[in-house]
C-alpha cells in the first residue's frame, strides 16, 4: 500500500466505501502501511466505547461540533478546530452528547489491522460482536464506563 497522489473528494470514499461503524459513518480517505485516515460523521448520541490501540497512535480533528472524550482516565471535551491526540496504549472513548451531528477527521499511525476490522464490522448491529472480534485486529475494548454518558 503506497500513498496515492491526488485529491480525496468531499463525500467520496476509497472504492466508494462508506462504513457503518457502531452507528457512525466512516468514509476512508487514504490507506498506506504508515497511516490510515477517514472522515467520520457521529450522529446524535452515538459513541465509540472505551478501548485501547496497543500498536497505534490515533488522532481526531474536529471539523464541526463537539465530542466528549474519556482519555487516559480524564473527561475532556473537544470542539470545532481542536485536535485530539490519543497515544497508543492509552484508553479512550468518544461520545457525541452535543445534541447534533458531529463531523471529524480521524487518522491512525501505523495502519495495522484497523482497516480490516472496519471492513469486517461494517453494518454489524450488535456491539458485543464488535468487541469480540476487535482483539484479533489489535483493538481492545474495555468494560463500559457508566459515567461517560453524563459528561
Amino acid at each position: 500500500m503506497s500513498l496515492t497522489p491526488g485529491i480525496a473528494r468531499k463525500g467520496e470514499g476509497i472504492d466508494g466505501a462508506h462504513w457503518n461503524i457502531l452507528g457512525q459513518v466512516y468514509t476512508p480517505k487514504q490507506i498506506t502501511e504508515e497511516c490510515f485516515s477517514w472522515h467520520a460523521t457521529f450522529p446524535i448520541e452515538t459513541f465509540v466505547p472505551p478501548h485501547i490501540h496497543p500498536t497505534q497512535d490515533e488522532y481526531i480533528l474536529l471539523l464541526d461540533g463537539t465530542l466528549d472524550l474519556v482519555l487516559g482516565g480524564k473527561s475532556l471535551q473537544a470542539s470545532t478546530g481542536d485536535l485530539v491526540s490519543m497515544p497508543r496504549g492509552i484508553p479512550h472513548g468518544i461520545f457525541n452528547n452535543s445534541g447534533r451531528d458531529v463531523r471529524c477527521f480521524f487518522w491512525v499511525t501505523p495502519t495495522g489491522k484497523l482497516v480490516d476490522l472496519f471492513r469486517k464490522i461494517h453494518n454489524m448491529a450488535r456491539p458485543d460482536e464488535v468487541t469480540a472480534l476487535a482483539p484479533d485486529y489489535e483493538v481492545e475494548f474495555l468494560p463500559p464506563v457508566k459515567a461517560a454518558a453524563q459528561l
